[in-house]
């Protein structure tokens, strides 16, 4: 094994260790160790020549059975109800086929080059400080997944397999910086934040500029509720830039609006806003030097109706629009994800405007466990996906296609 795969592998069990030499004592109050393991997969009823399911990136594989991810955590969270100083920390690491697209750049990039990669999710520390306002501020510091979006890493949150086109294309992955969450009044928390960017680390970032993230949450009542997030700086690899052009001076705009509205005991109804804008989409004219955005976007709607205590159907329809062909592509080899962020790789993908659709229907099934195993909880889902080019030409089966018809199942088992 070469020496950067020892130490990629000691930096993500390191904390795992010290953690287990913890537990053999008693461990802290509010200490917290989890485990969880997604596997799944995808069949395209097109059968791709390339084997790759287009407008998919985490389950991109047609008809490949995926470790998508083994979670390893521990951490102490910090009392949602606090209302003196308190701290807290996370460490999260991540093992398998997901890892390939929420690599930090120039961190742990490259450990691994096959399709199973070691990743750290996340290395935070937390607190709550009773200042400013009745409610106070809690404090985030560190590598942490973005807060933009309805669909998150941690694939127990989602309610499908296969992620929306909005989390594929349409929102950053992760962040390292500083966030703060003002309790203004109780209905309203303002966030306010500075980070090196999408993907990226201090002192390694892919250019030389901090991005601003910001928005606020308006909970009107226990059913309903808005949560409305910007991320805005340079995303732009410097690596990527064609000669006489700065990376830092080109912004990306990505900005996000959910709203949560619990219309019964069984049905939760939540609508995804979205919109992306990149600074420097390209260059056009006939002397290729008139500078152009790109702009992409879109909404998901999804719906979620409890059947029973171990039953759950569900349903996401979406649209999202990609002015250039900027934002929706493809990454057939493992490292290109990575290798996209840092600059070193384009991934391929279709110029010109298109409008993608999809609808999904799936029932989510958490068995009951025996005795022997209740401390781990089982989620089945399996789910039926149709997707649809709503404007431009065909995107599907390597660009044969207009629509796409997936069936996919995954297993998550949560300690």
């Amino acid at each position: 094994m070469k020496t950067r795969q020892l130490v990629a592998a000691a930096a993500l069990c390191m904390p795992f260790a010290t953690a287990a030499a913890l537990a053999e004592d008693a461990p802290p109050p509010g200490l917290k160790f989890g485990a969880q393991l997604d596997a799944g997969i995808a069949y395209n009823a097109n059968q791709p020549n390339s084997g790759i399911n287009f407008g998919q990136l985490y389950t991109d594989k047609a008809a490949t059975p995926q470790v998508n991810q083994l979670l390893l955590s521990v951490g102490k969270a910090v009392d949602p109800k606090a209302t003196d100083y308190a701290l807290g920390f996370k460490v999260q690491g991540m093992w398998g086929s997901d890892a390939r697209y929420t690599h930090f750049a120039y961190f742990l990039d490259k450990a691994t080059k096959g399709p199973y990669q070691f990743d750290l999710v996340e290395a935070s520390v937390t607190a709550f400080t009773p200042w400013l306002t009745e409610g106070g501020i809690n404090w985030q510091i560190g590598m942490w997944p973005t807060l933009l979006g309805f669909e998150t890493i941690d694939t127990s949150t989602n309610p499908f397999y296969t992620h929306s086109y909005i989390y594929n294309f349409g929102l950053p992955v992760k962040h390292t910086g500083a966030n703060a969450i003002i309790h203004a009044t109780d209905a309203l928390d303002v966030y306010v934040g500075v980070t090196a960017g999408n993907q990226t680390i201090y002192g390694k970032d892919n250019n030389g500029s901090s991005s601003f993230l910001g928005g606020v949450k308006y909970t009107f009542n226990d059913n309903y509720n808005i949560l409305a997030l910007a991320s805005y700086g340079p995303e732009d690899a410097s690596k990527a830039m064609p000669t006489g052009y700065n990376a830092n001076k080109y912004n990306r705009a990505f900005t996000d609006m959910i709203v949560s509205y619990k219309a019964s005991d069984e049905l939760t109804l939540t609508t995804e806003l979205n919109y992306v804008n990149e600074d420097f989409g390209g260059l056009f004219g006939k002397k290729g030097n008139i500078i152009k955005n790109a702009e992409a976007g879109g909404v998901a709607q999804y719906a979620a109706y409890t059947l029973s205590d171990s039953l759950t159907l569900n349903g996401r329809v979406e649209a999202f629009s990609d002015t250039r062909g900027f934002f929706v592509g493809a990454y057939p080899t493992s490292l290109g994800p990575v290798q996209a962020i840092e600059g070193t790789y384009t991934p391929p993908g279709y110029a010109g405007h298109s409008i993608y659709g999809a609808a999904t229907v799936g029932v989510t099934y958490k068995p009951t466990m025996p005795d022997k195993l209740s401390s781990i909880t089982a989620l089945i889902r399996p789910e039926f996906r149709v997707d649809t080019i709503l404007g431009g030409p065909a995107r599907f089966n390597d660009g044969k296609n207009k629509t796409a018809y997936l069936g996919s199942i995954d297993l998550v088992l949560t300690y």
